[in-house]
């Protein structure tokens, strides 16, 4: 046996006679009896298979005290999501000073909102046993970084990490938020599905970099998004273009205008684009974000505008 036909193998069964069909490994007993369940199901059978059919999607809750939900996600790692989504949460709360603003990030295996926020400690329990979020620029923080040491890694298996979603979910004091932006892990699995099935989301913003690399992921995150019934307020082109600070003279690293021909493909804007600049980088890095520590440079201005972009296309929040 070959090893793509070992990678095959799973839950025994094997991929046989072609990329359709399936048979099992463990004798032709089990295909005899499959025939005749086949042939003719008892009824209860049937039943048992319209009630678990009838089950659907898990009921989604709203979290307690939060009005809308916010997603920034993308479908490749490394274009700017954290970023993207802490400069949002500021910019929101910049844009309008009577709202209450958190951030949850639910990258559990690399969790970047404390050292964005300048952040560190355990988050207290309330009264109700219930984690209070870390406050920092007026945002109310909450992230698997604040519960375990900074350079530990985080070795779960899916099982694991959900448990830990659902307490992150369910399990923190937000008090009253008019919005709460998450900040996703990259991809399209296990989080991304469980946090969509399990609360009501107003709406996803995917991040990319105009590289076509990663608007192939992006892509694949707007589509899973819409499949479970989440709308994708839009896309935000992040390391747009690079301009020299001594020449002025302005290079698309990364392709140029990319995520404009994806939002083209999907029906979708473009909220806005974000340059790849030093002064992004550096902020970041110093756990003081740009909309907070340089509100008047043309960066900031960015993540403002991408900010009144997002409140526009929000549904109306529930009574």
């Amino acid at each position: 046996m070959g090893a793509w036909q070992r990678l095959l193998l799973f839950g025994g069964v094997s991929l046989r006679g072609g990329w359709g069909a399936f048979a099992p490994l463990w004798g032709s007993r089990v295909l005899v009896r499959r025939r005749q369940l086949s042939g003719g199901e008892s009824e209860t059978l049937k039943q048992r298979r319209t009630q678990i059919m009838s089950r659907g999607l898990p009921k989604q809750k709203p979290i307690e005290g939060v009005k809308q939900v916010i997603v920034v996600a993308s479908g490749k790692g490394g274009v700017g999501k954290s970023t993207t989504a802490v400069n949002l949460a500021l910019a929101l709360a910049a844009n309008d000073s009577s709202k209450a603003v958190g951030l949850l990030d639910v990258d559990v295996y690399g969790p970047s909102i404390p050292k964005m926020m300048n952040l560190k400690g355990n988050p207290e329990l309330s009264q109700n046993n219930l984690m209070r979020p870390l406050l920092n620029y007026g945002i109310a923080c909450m992230s698997m970084g604040f519960l375990v040491e900074e350079t530990a890694p985080v070795v779960w298996r899916g099982l694991m990490v959900m448990s830990a979603i659902e307490k992150l979910l369910r399990q923190v004091d937000w008090g009253q938020l008019d919005y709460l932006v998450v900040d996703m892990p990259p991809g399209t699995g296990d989080v991304q599905l469980s946090v969509s099935q399990n609360i009501p989301i107003s709406g996803a913003v995917i991040v990319s970099t105009p590289q076509d690399i990663a608007l192939m992921d992006a892509h694949k995150g707007a589509e899973m998004f819409r499949k479970v019934q989440v709308p994708v307020l839009g896309l935000v082109q992040n390391m747009s273009v690079f301009q020299c600070p001594k020449c002025k003279h302005k290079t698309h690293i990364f392709g140029a205008d990319g995520a404009r021909r994806l939002a083209q493909t999907l029906d979708l804007d473009v909220l806005g684009d974000i340059p790849l600049h030093l002064n992004i980088r550096e902020a970041s890095d110093t756990g003081q974000p740009i909309v907070f520590s340089q509100p008047e440079s043309d960066e900031a201005k960015a993540y403002l505008r991408i900010a009144t972009e997002v409140v526009k296309r929000l549904p109306p929040p529930p009574e």
